[in-house]
């Protein structure tokens, strides 16, 4: 088959002017994206090795007490790392099913007129300010929802309520990211389930959940870094005792709630508090690129080719 002359001189000609313009420009803007990035690892890096100067890595990484402003000072950062990961796991338990749910409806149940109604609805609460978002948690969530459940046991501030708003927050994300890919699996997939008899759950179940794992595991990896960055919210509904425990009604204070203390506080830019800031920083951004670069190996390992 030949091609028709005008394609061919089309495929020959060199690009215009316009086209060099928009090429260089979406370079320029991914290169932008690229030095961003290096440049926060460089400042991170300089910054926590001068920290690390005066503290010892080793007991900073394994030390289970924190004091950054209360004599003796201790500088052991796992007190943090476990309640933003407290608070991050309790805001994907809630997340995650009803974000999958939603997707699900969203995908293979509801009628087009619904999904175009009730999509941008969803995606509006990622829209919310998180600092309404502890608000919220702060003055109902905790008062109303949880203490007639648990009594005097739950405080004002709590690891509970933070991770049900971050949940709140994170649910939008996995349910569009995961419409979206469920909604990519081809239609012959389904249709061949349904001519073996399948009723619509179990081709859900069976075969279109299978089919889009590698989309849903990104979305749930993603909505994972977005809740261990999350602030606001956080501090408001969280509190600010870093303390070492596993106890959800207890008061915790997160990696990004600390950032938040310092940077808002009186304390001096060439302090120990200070240089401290960068260390707990470069910590957060180590955990989440770990759960970035395991997210994209699960996308691989289980991505599924359509022709």
């Amino acid at each position: 088959m030949t091609m028709p002359a005008g394609a061919a001189g089309l495929l020959t000609r060199p690009p215009r002017r316009s086209e060099r313009v928009i090429e260089a420009s979406l370079f320029l803007a991914a290169t932008v994206g690229v030095l961003t990035t290096v440049g926060i690892v460089i400042v991170l890096t300089f910054e926590a090795l001068e920290f690390f100067r005066l503290v010892s890595p080793v007991a900073f990484f394994t030390g289970t007490v924190w004091s950054a402003s209360i004599e003796p000072l201790q500088w052991g950062v796992i007190p943090l790392a476990v309640g933003t990961l407290m608070v991050a796991l309790i805001g994907l338990v809630v997340a995650v099913p009803v974000g999958l749910l939603a997707a699900v409806y969203l995908a293979e149940y509801a009628s087009p007129r619904t999904r175009n109604l009730v999509k941008p609805m969803l995606e509006t609460i990622a829209g919310i300010p998180t600092i309404v978002l502890g608000f919220f948690a702060l003055n109902f969530v905790t008062p109303v929802l949880l203490k007639p459940l648990f009594g005097s046991g739950l405080g004002t501030f709590n690891a509970l309520a933070g991770g049900l708003v971050v949940g709140l927050l994170i649910t939008p994300l996995i349910a569009s990211l995961s419409e979206d890919a469920l909604r990519a699996v081809p239609r012959g997939l389904r249709e061949g389930a349904f001519a073996m008899g399948a009723t619509r759950w179990e081709v859900v179940r069976k075969v279109v959940l299978p089919a889009a794992l590698s989309g849903v595991m990104a979305s749930i990896i993603l909505a994972m870094s977005r809740a261990m960055g999350e602030t606001m919210a956080v501090v408001l509904a969280v509190g600010t005792n870093p303390q070492l425990t596993f106890d959800p009604l207890e008061s915790v204070q997160t990696m990004t709630a600390f950032i938040v203390q310092i940077s808002l506080g009186d304390t001096p830019q060439d302090s120990l508090q200070f240089k401290s800031l960068f260390a707990v920083a470069a910590t957060l951004f180590a955990l989440t690129f770990g759960l970035n670069v395991l997210g994209n190996r699960i996308v691989a390992r289980y991505r599924n080719a359509y022709s």
